[in-house]
């Protein structure tokens, strides 16, 4: 994550698992979604650098985050059914 600290990256993890916890149906603890906002937060910036998409600060951040940790958790369900 560009341009924000640990205490805001922490907060970045917590808030994407959440919001992807809610958009694929989920509930999760705080340390799962923690857990999956920073899985997620890797997976979305090894994607807007795969597609060049630049992103800096707490909400730019947050949206690729977001975006990472629906892709983890969409993969995990393919995962799981199969």
């Amino acid at each position: 994550m560009n341009g924000v600290g640990i205490f805001a990256t922490i907060l970045i993890g917590i808030l994407a698992g959440w919001i992807a916890s809610r958009v694929m149906e989920r509930r999760q603890g705080l340390i799962i979604n923690l857990i999956v906002g920073l899985v997620g937060a890797w997976i979305g910036a090894a994607l807007a650098g795969a597609f060049n998409i630049h992103f800096a600060g707490f909400v730019g951040s947050l949206v690729v985050s977001t975006v990472g940790a629906i892709v983890l958790l969409f993969l995990l369900s393919l995962l799981r059914r199969a």
